[in-house]
């Protein structure tokens, strides 16, 4: 007669999560210790402090964590795994469909309330939002602020819609480059992160080639550089004189954004910002009044 056979002991927290450390490292994960931490607190919500005492214990893997491990293995984005992504002082929705906010956009986000701090009731335009992070950010952490916020895509905004409507942010589907005619001439700060990638790149991150939508990536053009400069004139139309522009873009696109936007005519202070990284990430302009521009012009 055979013995029956012991149920195999369920594997400790802190082995699972050493174990799909090592496995999202060998698939090329860029930061496989914190994957692997942030799927164990996905499905056990304790906390990451918390999290991390548990793995000197006892605590047994959650039930479902190896599925998980191996589907960001195959380099799903986390953020579709967990249907969370944390931008600034924000918990966004996210999904397919919708762009992946990134930490340097942050820094982009901050130049913006910088600029506009001690004003009274600014009136912010964020073109091309994706997932809403720019404008959740601006009219969660600028008192007062009046935040307006245009999307092409149905499938991001629906994204958006969800982020942004406990923040009161006016959000509407339409191009960023003939949205919000009614507010030509008013807005103080027109902020952009606008697709910039050129036709025939192809991004090394397998996160961002399969899973990014495209419409979110691709600026149009050889050089991928279409919506951005729309994203200009539309924020020289948008733009009180004195009024704020900033965009972000590719780091090797600094020189060219701030040729672009001198030429025009229309722009003063142009300044080029680098982001955590040291990246220059970000260019900033300043609307000059009508006057200033007609004489630059020889009008």
């Amino acid at each position: 007669m055979t013995e029956p056979t012991s149920p195999v002991p369920a594997q400790s927290l802190g082995d699972a999560v050493r174990e799909a450390a090592a496995l999202l490292g060998e698939a090329g994960v860029p930061s496989p210790r914190a994957d692997a931490e942030l799927l164990a607190d996905h499905l056990l919500n304790v906390g990451l402090g918390r999290l991390r005492s548990l793995m000197l214990g006892d605590t047994r893997a959650p039930q479902g964590y190896a599925e998980l491990v191996a589907e960001r293995a195959r380099r799903i984005p986390l953020q579709h795994i967990t249907g969370v992504a944390y931008f600034r002082y924000l918990e966004l929705a996210v999904g397919p469909g919708v762009f992946i906010p990134r930490p340097e956009t942050e820094s982009v986000v901050q130049l913006a309330i910088d600029h506009v701090r001690g004003m009274d009731s600014p009136r912010i335009v964020d073109l091309g939002t994706g997932s809403g992070a720019i404008a959740g950010s601006l009219a969660s952490e600028i008192p007062g602020a009046e935040v307006h916020a245009v999307e092409f895509s149905p499938f991001a905004h629906a994204w958006a819609a969800k982020n942004l409507a406990p923040l009161g942010v006016n959000l509407v589907l339409g191009d960023l480059r003939d949205a919000f005619p009614e507010l030509n001439g008013t807005a103080d700060v027109v902020v952009s992160n606008p697709p910039y990638i050129p036709a025939e790149a192809t991004p090394n991150e397998p996160e961002v080639a399969l899973h990014d939508p495209p419409e979110a990536l691709y600026g149009g053009g050889a050089d991928g550089m279409e919506l951005p400069t729309a994203a200009a004139a539309s924020a020289a139309r948008l733009l009180r004189p004195g009024g704020y522009f900033v965009m972000e873009h590719a780091e090797v696109q600094a020189g060219w954004i701030a040729a672009m936007l001198s030429r025009t005519g229309a722009w003063t202070a142009i300044t080029t910002h680098l982001d955590l990284n040291g990246k220059e990430r970000a260019t900033s302009a300043v609307l000059k009044d009508q006057a200033t521009r007609n004489e630059r012009m020889g009008q």
